[in-house]
């Protein structure tokens, strides 16, 4: 990436030669130069906010910034980026959503999140470290950018205008005004589950802002839920656990059931314990914020639940189900099972062939599919 800083080699995390995703784009390149020709220079704490992959703190590391992502990956990367580049250890502070933020901001940087509702979680929680003087730029593709984005900035930091786009992205000027009255964080959101989604019928989910869908049940986990197998104990995983609701209903549907959560969102796993922990469950739960099965011994697993995201930000890839897929394989016991749901036209079941050797429709309706491969 070339920056008025230099040139560092980027990557995403997990390395692989064959992505030909970067680890950047026109926004970050945008805002870069935007920072490098605005006078008086940079000075003070900066802080950058939903920085992807470390694009944006290895290019200013000199400034000594500090990172906040909810993206256990986007922070792996930034670690590998930083290292790639000479950055000594602690040069840049590496903060999660889930984190108390900095007592002061001099410098507010956003890289603008698919997520309107972490946006809006995120912007308030840093907001009491806001003052006159801060300088507030946010930056993201133009498709990224909509009129909601700039009222919240508004409401809660002060004037916004954006500017003029260039190669399709735009950056969000911010003027903070201290005597501001700010709404209070409606986040977490709690909400009651209908009465037609078996054991958690009724029960209460517990979504922080940024978990998929976080004020209803999505459509897909509803058809999942009405779908799932009848417990037999042992140990199940709910890969990519989101709010965690379908790792709570094997949990009540069967208390000798030890269940992990794992997720690589620190707002998700955060989600799925408070939502566990709401509905009062018996059994063992481990939760775990991390790059899918990683870590999982191999052979240890009954059950792996999974509903696949096939969007790594704004791109599609199936590159994220087919890591999900492999490790199932990887760490289920002979006999254990993969139960996943998606949208039919994904054909999920192509890929499961593949790995498993089978593949089985256990329920389908018009739009999703939920599938069962064994491990032999």
């Amino acid at each position: 990436m070339t920056t008025p800083w230099g040139e560092p080699v980027l990557s995403r995390f997990p390395e692989d030669p064959r992505d030909r995703l970067r680890a950047w784009d026109a926004s970050d390149e945008y805002l870069l130069r935007h920072l490098a020709e605005r006078q008086p220079p940079l000075s003070g704490a900066v802080v950058v906010v939903g920085d992807r992959w470390g694009a944006l703190v290895t290019a200013l590391a000199a400034h000594r910034p500090t990172q906040i992502t909810d993206s256990w990956l986007g922070q792996e990367a930034t670690r590998a980026n930083l290292a790639r580049n000479g950055v000594e250890p602690g040069t840049v502070r590496l903060l999660t959503t889930r984190d108390a933020p900095p007592e002061r901001t001099d410098v507010l940087l956003v890289r603008v999140p698919k997520s309107l509702a972490l946006l809006e979680d995120q912007l308030l929680r840093l907001a009491p470290s806001v003052h006159a003087d801060t300088v507030v730029v946010g930056t993201g593709m133009v498709k990224e950018i909509h009129t909601s984005t700039l009222k919240l900035f508004e409401r809660i930091l002060g004037p916004t205008r954006t500017s003029l786009a260039e190669k399709k992205a735009r950056l969000i000027l911010c003027t903070p005004d201290p005597s501001l009255v700010r709404p209070p964080n409606p986040w977490p959101y709690r909400y009651t589950l209908p009465g037609d989604v078996g054991p958690v019928s009724g029960r209460t989910v517990v979504n922080h802002a940024g978990v998929f869908c976080a004020d209803r049940l999505d459509i897909g986990t509803r058809f999942f839920l009405r779908h799932l197998p009848a417990g037999g104990g042992g140990r199940v995983v709910d890969l990519g656990c989101g709010n965690g609701v379908v790792g709570t209903a094997m949990a009540l549907a069967d208390p000798k059931a030890e269940v992990l959560f794992v997720d690589e969102s620190f707002q998700a796993v955060a989600s799925a314990q408070d939502t566990y922990r709401a509905n009062d469950v018996s059994g063992h739960a481990e939760f775990r914020v991390g790059d899918g099965l990683t870590g999982v011994p191999s052979g240890s697993v009954d059950l792996v639940l999974n509903n696949p995201p096939f969007h790594s930000h704004q791109a599609t890839t199936d590159a994220t189900a087919w890591r999900m897929f492999t490790g199932a394989r990887r760490t289920l016991r002979p006999g254990g099972e993969l139960w996943v749901v998606g949208n039919r036209h994904l054909g999920h079941h192509v890929k499961l062939r593949r790995l498993f050797g089978n593949s089985e429709v256990v329920a389908s309706d018009p739009k999703f599919v939920v599938l069962r491969a064994v491990r032999r």
